[in-house]
């Protein structure tokens, strides 16, 4: 189960939205060309690792680990969800004011994740935690906004349209459920997890300002413009009837 799209296209253009996946993109093709070993020496240099910020030096890495990426899927899944959620969100907060909140999301996911054991020697690459930040905030100002999810199971591929606080809500205890339970250790749950509390708390002088419980009033708990309509097409192709 994952989103493929909301129903809620931004009003202006989201250059940062865009410029955000493009330097994530070109980073990851010029990672990928490296050999294994300059690979994993790159993510080490360049990712955050903990114990190296707590002995004083390496604090550069708290954000060029934003644009880092371990995987195809990795990367994928992170720009589907910025490019689905950031250009609501930069649309209410500017374009420089959206960055800024995207890297100080991205800042307090990096030390959420590292406030367990901050002497860890483990790197730590993504640019999960900032756009954890981007879900919170979409949550807190726009709840009810229209979300497709697709789900899969085996054979059965099915597409809902579900309210964002469904969708995010979901996300949000899963990563909980995921940190709690420690099922890979591989991934950064708290970082996720602290990513979207603060992206939640870092927008709440915004949806004050507009009036709190009054803008979801005023706006329904949508973007304040107009919905998009999407319909599914049925197949071209001719049913062929099984003879008997």
């Amino acid at each position: 189960m994952f989103p493929i799209r909301d129903h809620n296209p931004s009003e202006r253009t989201p250059f940062v939205t865009y410029a955000l996946i493009a330097i994530n993109v070109v980073i990851f093709l010029g990672q990928i060309t490296l050999p294994e070993e300059e690979l994993s020496q790159f993510l080490y240099t360049w990712g955050f690792v903990p114990g190296r910020v707590m002995e004083g030096y390496g604090f550069e890495t708290i954000f060029t680990s934003m644009f880092l990426h371990s995987g195809f899927m990795h990367i994928a899944g992170n720009m589907l969800y910025l490019w689905i959620f950031g250009d609501n969100l930069e649309d209410e907060l500017g374009h420089f004011g959206f960055l800024g909140f995207y890297i100080a999301s991205g800042v307090a996911a990096a030390l959420a994740q590292a406030l367990p054991d901050p002497y860890s020697g483990i790197p730590m690459v993504g640019a999960s935690g900032a756009i954890a930040g981007v879900l919170g905030g979409y949550l807190l100002l726009f709840p009810k906004a229209r979300i497709d999810v697709l789900f899969i199971f085996i054979i059965i591929f099915k597409v809902f349209p579900l309210p964002a606080w469904i969708v995010l809500g979901a996300w949000f205890g899963l990563q909980l459920l995921n940190s709690a339970s420690q099922l890979d250790a591989g991934v950064a749950y708290l970082a996720h997890a602290g990513g979207f509390v603060a992206g939640f708390v870092f927008i709440l002088p915004k949806w004050l300002r507009e009036g709190g419980p009054a803008f979801w009033r005023r706006t329904h708990g949508h973007p304040p413009h107009p919905e998009a309509r999407y319909d599914f097409v049925r197949s071209g192709v001719p049913t062929v009837k099984r003879r008997r």
